[in-house]
């Protein structure tokens, strides 16, 4: 096997709310769009992210009322805090305070429209590496 690209798909309520939220705070553009999708892509993020209203026939019968929940959408980045500060400045809700895990890793975490969980996070502090 041969992997050629990645991405995750979350089911949504409002496609624009969260297509918005990530072009608006966190620089993704749309590569692909239709009623009910929109594909988003980063130069630097390594995946794509796809969002899809909930109910979408094209949806198998047993994920059509799925939502995105239990899941957290983490982006590695280089300035933790200076990302925080500008999320803040920009009036995004922080829904988990910075903390910092005894393994090292650094994060904190907003809500898009949909309740989709986004962690920033940077596993270069703290405890030693393994």
């Amino acid at each position: 096997m041969k992997i050629t690209s990645s991405a995750v798909s979350l089911n949504v309520d409002d496609v624009d709310a969260s297509v918005d939220f990530l072009a608006r705070h966190f620089g993704f553009t749309t590569q692909l769009a239709a009623d009910g999708f929109a594909s988003l892509a980063r130069d630097d993020a390594g995946m794509n992210v796809v969002f899809l209203r909930r109910g979408l026939p094209t949806l198998p019968a047993d994920q059509r009322d799925d939502r995105a929940g239990g899941l957290i959408l983490a982006f590695v980045v280089d300035d933790l805090e200076g990302e925080l500060t500008r999320l803040r400045a920009e009036g995004v809700t922080i829904t988990m305070a910075l903390t910092e895990e005894e393994w090292g890793e650094r994060a904190f975490q907003v809500r898009d429209p949909n309740g989709v969980i986004i962690q920033l996070v940077d596993w270069s502090g703290g405890a030693a590496q393994g």
